[in-house]
């Protein structure tokens, strides 16, 4: 049976997570959310302290997790990396989206590099902050359809392309990016590789202005002709049609619960606030009412939390799969759909319930509303996760159920 409790042993994790993100990330939220494209010097110090907690077993970050060495056959009950990181996420996240997006070296390319390296890259990127290229501009939810191209010749291989809305993209150390090695093989071809920032041919094309997490920057990217060491290639340079995109897309079955977590942290943020105000207005939530016996504010509140709890639940149980060597992809895209789907609804309801007071800036909850869109849109947007989720009950493949 699983235990969706919170670890005794990640008590600490999540207080000391919680502690990061009231004293500087709530405070500076507002801050950087309109000095868009300002980086936050303050984020090394704090990233030098949640480098420690990684040391010390635990990771507060956006990065750094792996795939459990449980069994899977229920033998052995592990709480480890991915549990801990999604717990410290919807803590930072609950303090500012954008500013957890901006912390050095807990980039999504982390948990790509996490997911699939093998045990001499794990140590060659150790302490590296990597950024993740998927999407280009003719290849949005279709990851199968990229078109940056990846050329072995000699020891490296050359890579041109165009890869856009690369999260951490300027800021990162490196940027791991999605290429076809061979364009007549299919979606089995799609390799990913390690580029370093200031490598030839790597250019920076613009940074995107966007709607919500203005303190993270968003970058777009031309590859000419670059050429990339053939060791920076992560997993295996084979391609096996048989086992399919199965093996590069096994990054997302980590990074998809965790942005389910950073979802729940922004729900979990404007729900409290929203309970403040209307507890101001006089308008108290009543648990031992039926909701019809109470406000309609009461009511609607008492319904978002039913489905702040299904999204929180869903979070913890990917990421505990993924701990025990249980498959998680389902689960994976259960968890993205719901709390994507939910974060972004919970807090545009939020604003409606609070009116003027959430529609001005006096508030953060406007600036949640608008952060928490992003998180029903990378990673698979909410179609995407559906359709996943269609295929895997239905027992579809790809090319059955478009």
């Amino acid at each position: 049976m699983i235990n969706l409790e919170v670890p005794r042993k990640f008590e600490q994790l999540v207080d000391q997570a919680h502690q990061a993100a009231s004293t500087f990330f709530r405070p500076n939220s507002r801050k950087y959310d309109q000095a868009e494209h300002t980086y936050p010097k303050e984020l090394d110090t704090l990233a030098a302290l949640l480098d420690g907690l990684s040391a010390s077993g635990g990771g507060a970050g956006a990065g750094g997790v792996r795939r459990g060495a449980g069994s899977g056959d229920g033998a052995e009950v592990r709480n480890g990396s991915n549990l801990a990181v999604v717990l410290g996420a919807i803590e930072m996240c609950w303090g500012d989206v954008a500013l957890l997006l901006s912390m050095p070296r807990q980039g999504l390319g982390n948990a790509a590099i996490a997911s699939v390296a093998n045990e001499e890259q794990l140590e060659r990127f150790r302490g590296k902050w990597a950024a993740m290229a998927i999407t280009e501009p003719d290849c949005g939810s279709d990851s199968a359809a990229i078109r940056t191209t990846a050329r072995l010749d000699g020891d490296h291989y050359v890579l041109n392309g165009e890869k856009i809305f690369i999260t951490a993209g300027e800021r990162a150390d490196a940027i791991v990016v999605w290429a076809t090695v061979d364009k007549t093989k299919g979606r089995a071809a799609i390799k990913s590789f390690v580029v370093e920032r200031g490598t030839p041919g790597f250019e920076l094309v613009r940074l995107e202005h966007k709607l919500g997490i203005r303190a993270s920057d968003t970058a777009h990217f031309r590859l000419d002709n670059v050429r990339v060491p053939k060791e920076n290639l992560l997993g295996s340079p084979e391609i096996r049609t048989e086992q399919g995109f199965a093996g590069v897309m096994q990054t997302f079955d980590n990074t998809r619960p965790l942005v389910a977590a950073m979802a729940v942290g922004v729900a979990r943020a404007a729900l409290e606030e929203t309970r403040r105000l209307l507890g101001e207005a006089g308008i108290e939530i009543d648990y031992d009412r039926p909701a019809n016996n109470q406000p309609a504010a009461a009511a609607a509140f008492l319904q978002m939390e039913a489905d702040f709890e299904a999204m929180y639940l869903l979070t913890l149980q990917a990421a505990w799969m993924a701990d025990n060597g249980k498959p998680n992809s389902l689960h994976a895209s259960y968890a993205k759909a719901k709390a994507g789907r939910s974060a972004t609804e919970i807090t545009l309801r939020c604003v409606e319930l609070c009116g003027s007071l959430a529609y001005s800036e006096h508030s953060l909850l406007e600036k949640w509303a608008r952060d928490a869109k992003i998180l029903d849109i990378f990673e698979g947007t909410q179609q995407i996760q559906q359709l996943i989720i269609a295929r895997r009950l239905l027992g579809k493949t790809s090319a059955e159920l478009k």
